[in-house]
């Protein structure tokens, strides 16, 4: 399972999600329809650890089944 950073974040914009604005190393990522604001943290090219990966898909209402398409 691919955990970078900017995979994440690729499928947040798949999902309908814009850039916000950045913080340091934390992204933010905008939502209109349900009003939703996700953080993203990029530390360069480290990936994130498993369950900050998934509580950011949990967050943004988007399944697990859907990484592996």
């Amino acid at each position: 399972m691919n955990l970078s950073a900017k995979f994440l974040i690729k499928l947040l914009e798949n999902h309908g999600y814009i850039f916000k604005r950045s913080k340091g190393s934390h992204y933010l990522f905008y939502k209109a329809e349900n009003n939703k604001t996700i953080v993203v943290p990029v530390h360069g090219n480290k990936d994130l650890k498993l369950g900050t990966f998934l509580a950011i898909l949990k967050q943004a209402g988007i399944d697990k089944s859907e990484l592996n398409q």
